[in-house]
């Protein structure tokens, strides 16, 4: 059954902007944690030179993504695999680049650590990997919207919650990714792009 989430809608063009500036011309886009599906219906549409290939681990979600897919009848836009970025063991094994929208907060850190040695695993040596999401920073006031986000989160569960720039940095270093972009982006979010060294 397709699903829609309000904020997709609202920030898929500001992404899109940064992925035109970032997404090779051609290849594979594994996207991780489609959600909805929204997304992945709209990038394929938006860059129809690029193969998109939609993720998640959740089965009403691969079903959502797979209604969006219907509905759009787009070529390059690939069935969706179900992909859990915490586990060793995923169904794509090479890609172009690699794009993960709000997932960070709303998994545990296992999944993070599993994102950037998954990205490690399939990225060729300067691949992209573009997260987008809201994040905390070392020198930057976090919004009072984003300290609510937070705590619903960490309520909802303890292993939640917004994470640090500086701890993604380091965990993308451990993995041989250097930051090479911070774009500020609406409601309080920041597109952080990482490249394979």
């Amino acid at each position: 059954m397709k699903q829609v989430a309000p904020a997709a809608s609202r920030n898929r063009e500001p992404i899109a902007q940064v992925l035109a500036r970032e997404l090779p011309e051609s290849g594979l886009v594994l996207e991780i944690a489609s959600g909805t599906g929204e997304h992945a219906a709209y990038f394929a549409a938006r860059f129809p030179a690029l193969q998109w290939q939609p993720t998640d681990p959740d089965g009403a979600a691969l079903a959502s993504i797979e209604a969006w897919r219907g509905e759009a009848g787009l070529p390059n836009l690939r069935a969706a695999l179900p992909l859990d970025a915490a586990l060793a063991d995923w169904p794509v094994h090479s890609a172009q680049a690699l794009v993960c929208i709000n997932m960070i907060h709303i998994s545990p850190w296992a999944s993070a650590e599993g994102l950037f040695a998954g990205a490690g695993r399939i990225l060729p040596f300067g691949a992209p990997l573009v997260l987008y999401g809201p994040y905390l920073e070392e020198g930057v006031e976090t919004a009072p919207s984003n300290l609510a986000f937070d705590l619903s989160l960490r309520q909802r569960d303890p292993a939640w919650g917004l994470r640090r720039i500086e701890a993604v940095d380091a965990l993308a270093a451990r993995h041989g990714f250097t930051r090479t972009r911070r774009a500020e982006m609406p409601a309080s979010n920041l597109a952080l792009v990482y490249r394979k060294e």
